[in-house]
């Protein structure tokens, strides 16, 4: 049997489509590659938040599931919506790669700290976030794939590009990180650094489990059930600036490290809570949620519904 895998036509996600292709590829399977357009691909012009649609970068994917056209869909796990069509499953998460988020600038001695810089990024989060921690920058809307962006940033649209670490050392830019931004504040979007891989529910069970043996790896699944159930909780997307990390120690204790900030940077609301065990990531997931919400959350998504009308 091939497994025809779905995913969008950019280099990055071509990268790692080819990538899940060759672990499926060494436990015995034929592959075969579907690139798709994807909304969010299409639409350049407006920011992500301004689109509106949930699911900007998957729904076409989704669709090709729903219909039977392909068997599996390559998404990052950060930009699959917090809940997806009953229809559908996500039945692994690769490896986490590096979480942070990183400044790119062809500018060996750039610094976050001069004053008037120019800071290129289409996350709703990064930018309230560096409004938060660098006031003294500005951020410019940056849509499209990585070499868009890095064209932009030598054209000196932007002082310096950021960006996820873990798309930035796929396609083998490390060369042009300046800064690494810690974790633990610059908190990343739930499920960054991942790879998901969705299929529809009603697969073949046997097929499902030897495709998820192939590829899922258990440690990051159970961290991204925790940030999904956050997510979901939250009832976030990628236009609202919330943020979820959660990590395993050696015991196999879980962390989530999850919260909301506004627009403006000015209000932030974090909780970290733990669970002993990696069963109870659901529910650590959910607690956190309320807990952040409980704080002033619920305020904070209300005045950014306000804000966009």
């Amino acid at each position: 049997m091939t497994i025809r895998l779905a995913t969008r036509a950019s280099r990055l996600a071509l990268w790692q489509t080819e990538h899940v292709a060759s672990l499926l590829k060494a436990a015995g399977f034929a592959t075969e590659i579907v690139p798709m357009q994807t909304t969010g691909d299409a639409v350049q012009d407006r920011s992500l938040a301004k689109i509106g649609s949930k699911g900007v970068f998957t729904e076409e994917l989704e669709l090709s599931l729903l219909r039977g056209e392909t068997q599996l869909a390559v998404h990052s796990a950060k930009d699959v919506q917090s809940s997806i069509p009953r229809e559908l499953e996500l039945l692994a998460f690769l490896e986490r790669e590096q979480v942070n988020d990183v400044v790119l600038s062809y500018d060996e001695k750039f610094s976050l700290d001069k004053p008037g810089i120019l800071l290129g990024t289409s996350s709703t989060r990064r930018k309230a976030q560096l409004r938060r921690f660098y006031p003294n920058a500005s951020t410019a809307e940056a849509r499209g794939n990585l070499q868009t962006r890095l064209r932009k940033l030598e054209e000196g649209q932007f002082d310096a590009l950021v960006l996820a670490y873990a798309g930035v050392h796929r396609m083998g830019y490390e060369h042009l990180v300046r800064h690494t931004l810690p974790a633990n504040q610059f908190v990343p979007a739930t499920g960054q650094g991942s790879i998901a891989i969705e299929c529809a529910a009603s697969l073949d069970e046997d097929l499902k489990a030897r495709l998820k043996a192939a590829l899922d790896h258990p440690a990051t699944h159970t961290c991204l059930l925790a940030e999904r159930a956050f997510l979901h909780t939250m009832e976030g997307g990628c236009s609202i600036p919330s943020f979820a990390l959660a990590t395993l120690d050696g015991h196999g204790r879980l962390r989530l490290h999850g919260g909301l900030i506004s627009l403006s940077g000015e209000e932030y609301v974090e909780e970290i809570q733990t669970a002993e065990t990696a069963a109870e990531a659901h529910t650590l997931g959910v607690s956190v949620a309320d807990a952040v919400l409980g704080r002033g959350g619920r305020e904070i998504l209300a005045s950014i519904r306000e804000h966009r009308g």
